[in-house]
């Protein structure tokens, strides 16, 4: 694909890479030093800088297909697709489902079933084509992945910035003496437990959580709580929520519930919160600029059959 810019007077003087960025912003800078680039048909350097006037030529090379394995490819489930055109999908991810293949799981993965259906951007790797971020196995609701490498460039430079909107919802246990509050906290891996992350005093990652309550259940010791993301760190949600005494509903991890359970004393509820598999969080709400036509994009996800359940026990709670 060949693409054609004139240098203005903003960027006269300029190094040639650090123009092409700015033109180009779905690519990175080292993909464009990859790139065949002529200034008046001429080939140049990359640490030239561009005068107002010069008319550049960039030859961008057809993306390589996605390298997954035919037979890593499959059909497991119906995908509830919420979006698509020919640089992104969006999809409303079932509870249960893994990412994409692992040590532990190799079949039966979003990304895998999305491949039957369309191909994605070879920029994310073999394993991981199109996929600019992430929601746990059992964490539901909705998500964006790159059909094209422009697409997957640009959303990625979206999620670094946090230059989008996600909303969650969680059902927890407590009820708060508040309508909202902002939950700061660096998070970091446990140095106890590799496989979950905490909260830490020093080092971690800069994290924000803005929590709205939706609703209480004083009888059942239960709220359901809207979680906006200012930033997006592994587990955040679950994290910040359990650290201020909110742990998320049949969170295994993170959720502290054997003594919690000793206070239902409705048999249906009780039978729920001992019995399902996966944490009562939702991811209701991405919003986000497409990174290829620059449309603004708004998608909503509705609750799950299994926290429609949770919520009906809820307000029947006797």
């Amino acid at each position: 694909m060949l693409r054609e810019f004139v240098v203005d007077d903003l960027n006269a003087g300029v190094r040639l890479d650090k123009f092409l960025v700015g033109v180009m912003p779905e690519f990175s800078r080292s993909e464009i030093q990859k790139f065949t680039v002529l200034r008046a048909g001429v080939p140049v350097r990359f640490s030239d800088r561009v005068k107002s006037g010069d008319k550049i030529s960039v030859e961008i090379p057809d993306a390589p297909k996605t390298t997954v394995a035919a037979d890593n490819i499959s059909s497991d489930f119906d995908l509830d697709i919420l979006y698509e055109d020919d640089d992104i999908i969006v999809i409303n991810k079932p509870r249960g489902v893994v990412m994409y293949p692992s040590a532990g799981n190799k079949t039966g993965t979003l990304v895998q079933n999305i491949l039957a259906h369309t191909p994605l951007a070879s920029a994310g790797g073999a394993i991981r084509p199109g996929v600019v971020h992430r929601l746990d196995k059992d964490t539901s609701g909705v998500m964006v992945f790159a059909k094209s490498n422009a697409a997957y460039n640009g959303l990625v430079k979206t999620f670094m910035a946090h230059d989008l909107t996600r909303k969650y919802v969680a059902f927890v246990w407590g009820v708060p003496n508040w309508e909202t509050a902002t939950i700061t906290g660096n998070i970091a891996r446990s140095s106890r437990n590799r496989q979950k992350m905490s909260m830490v005093k020093s080092g971690g990652k800069p994290a924000t959580t803005l929590v709205a309550v939706m609703d209480t259940w004083g009888r059942a010791g239960v709220s359901a709580f809207r979680c906006t993301l200012l930033t997006g760190r592994t587990h955040q949600i679950r994290v910040h929520l359990s650290a201020h005494g909110f742990p998320v509903l049949c969170d295994t991890v993170y959720g502290r519930t054997g003594a919690r359970l000793g206070s239902v004393k409705n048999a249906d509820l009780l039978d729920f919160l001992k019995t399902h598999n996966g944490q009562m969080l939702h991811a209701e709400v991405l919003d986000f600029v497409h990174p290829v036509t620059g449309e603004k994009m708004h998608f909503r996800a509705p609750l799950p059959d299994d926290m429609v359940e949770l919520k009906y026990l809820l307000d029947n709670f006797s």
